[in-house]
């Protein structure tokens, strides 16, 4: 028996062991070619990008800010923990905007990682390398760790956010409290929707806390207040670079972000609770697991496949989360210590979709970028309880192996380099590039016409170059008009007609009364050089 038991422990230990030496750097790498593959061909360099590398740029010559990046919609500031983050990528990679991307990427191969050490951690190594495997290669996450924009390092902050609080549970280790908070402050300053996670880490803590019964209230209460103490002060340091800011400005982007998530606007606004929670119920599982397309790309496939689409969504979707409660259900008869990781996965994933119920905008699918690792985490457990399953013996082996080679298919086929890339970074650079061969190195005024681009990216290569445009002031700050240089070049983006004499864009109006010295098409765009009208 002591034998059997012996060679029952050596097999486990070599099984980890070729999984550590062998499996799991595969997939990292993987991963991480998955991400890294011709980034800069791939990645999304646009307005949004060019403003966040110019102030990164201006941070590494010397101007500091406690302001982050501008929320995609609300208008209000994040803080600036994100552009510090990108900040020595973009220093390493010498000013080439790829070096922020190239960031992103690697924080998500170590989001593949870090979703392994906590399948491996909660449930057994097989649901871990299930969920890495399957993270790995989900074409929306992929899509998002290709690019440099503040909300795609949430996944792997709210994941290792979670964990870390979990660990305190359980070692009952308060300085892991105060690192947890620390945690939340990084992911506030990278999507405001961390508050959701933030309503996830109050419960979890209080809950664990009444599950035994205490004779004495002071049992429960005083360790309590302790850990939220320790937690909110973490959360406070975490958030300390941009709380410096609303301090001093009266919490006006706090207003801000509560008026915008908790009151309708005019569009976009999700008046019924029960579709927005089915909505994101339904997402969760087919956007990120299943790679089932969006509304605008319905029209690619006929009614049937749609309709079957849908069914496979929905039986996995329904399956894991009945597997995962009926978990919890068992681990809270028993009261053992899975109940605490069986408790964190339920309030992360039922809490997040039910305050979308309250979200009264809407939904895109980077909104659930907090939740990313959930569905991942509940399917592997999944997989791997059907694959171990000894009632039903090698009949779970056959459910388990084609469920996953199915996910695995799927989700191949959806691959972004799979399709022509967009080359947006090396448009940008060849226009502005472009520009200031026709500028005669000379002061020069710029503008650009757009269906809702802005210039930052342009400006961003005239700045790196050394000759940054002019920016025309208004009158009132400007009543000599030394801001108004005698060039003006437009960059017209639309694909209507461009005609930028006359145009009511501040840029061009602000630069006064002109005429076409010279017109070119460049790359997709067309370039036109304005000059002060001469007359006749």
């Amino acid at each position: 028996m002591i034998q059997i038991q012996k060679l029952s422990r050596f097999n486990r230990d070599k099984s980890q062991k070729f999984v550590n030496l062998i499996i799991l750097p595969t997939i990292l790498l993987f991963a991480a070619f998955l991400r890294l593959y011709r980034i800069e061909d791939y990645m999304t360099f646009l307005g949004d990008e060019g403003r966040d590398v110019l102030v990164v740029y201006n941070i590494l010559h010397g101007k500091l800010t406690l302001l982050g990046p501008t929320s995609s919609v609300g208008g209000f500031f994040l803080g600036p923990i994100y552009y510090y983050f990108m900040a020595p990528f973009l220093w390493l990679f010498n000013y080439n905007p790829v070096g922020p991307a190239v960031m992103v990427a690697l924080i998500g191969v170590a989001t593949v990682w870090l979703i392994y050490v906590v399948g491996k951690e909660f449930f057994n190594a097989k649901a871990g390398i299930a969920a890495a495997v399957l993270y790995a290669i989900s074409p929306l996450v992929i899509a998002y760790s290709r690019s440099s924009w503040n909300p795609n390092p949430l996944p792997f902050f709210s994941l290792l956010t979670l964990f870390i609080l979990y660990k305190g549970v359980v070692k009952n280790n308060l300085k892991l409290f105060f690192t947890s908070g620390i945690l939340l402050g990084i992911a506030m300053q990278l999507h405001y929707l961390a508050t959701f996670l933030a309503a996830v880490m109050f419960l979890y803590v209080l809950l664990v806390d009444l599950i035994v019964p205490k004779i004495n209230l002071n049992i429960v209460f005083v360790p309590l207040v302790k850990k939220y103490a320790l937690m909110l002060l973490g959360f406070i340091v975490g958030w300390s670079p941009f709380l410096t800011f609303e301090l001093r400005h009266g919490f006006l982007d706090f207003k801000n972000m509560f008026n915008f998530i908790f009151q309708s606007g005019n569009t976009g606004a999700n008046a019924n609770f029960l579709s927005a929670i089915y909505d994101v119920f339904f997402r969760l599982f087919g956007r990120l697991l299943i790679s089932f397309p969006p509304p605008e790309q319905f029209f690619n496939y006929n009614q049937i496949t749609l309709n079957l689409w849908i069914l496979v969504v929905l039986s996995i979707a329904v399956l894991s989360t009945f597997f995962l409660l009926n978990n919890f259900y068992q681990s809270f008869k028993l009261k053992n210590e899975n109940f605490k990781k069986y408790l964190l996965i339920v309030l992360w994933f039922f809490v997040g979709i039910i305050l979308f119920g309250f979200y009264k905008k809407s939904i895109y699918d980077y909104y659930f970028s907090f939740m990313f690792p959930v569905p991942f985490i509940m399917l592997g457990l999944l997989i791997s309880f059907i694959y171990e399953n000894k009632k039903i013996k090698y009949f779970g082996k056959v459910i388990a192996i084609p469920l996953f080679a199915l996910l695995f298919f799927i989700n191949i086929q959806g691959l972004p380099f799979r399709y022509e890339p967009n080359r947006q970074l090396n448009q940008m650079k060849t226009i502005a590039d472009f520009v200031m061969t026709r500028t005669d190195a000379k002061p020069f005024n710029f503008a650009l016409i757009s269906g809702g681009n802005s210039d930052y990216a342009y400006r961003y290569f005239f700045t790196v170059w050394n000759h940054p445009p002019v920016t025309i002031q208004d009158p009132a700050h400007d009543p000599g008009r030394k801001t108004v240089t005698d060039q003006l070049f437009v960059v017209c983006e639309s694909p209507l007609p461009c005609e930028p004499l006359g145009h009511s864009l501040w840029e061009i109006a602000g630069f006064g009364r002109a005429e076409i010295e010279g017109h070119w098409n460049v790359s997709v765009v067309e370039v036109y050089k304005l000059v002060h009208y001469k007359g006749k």
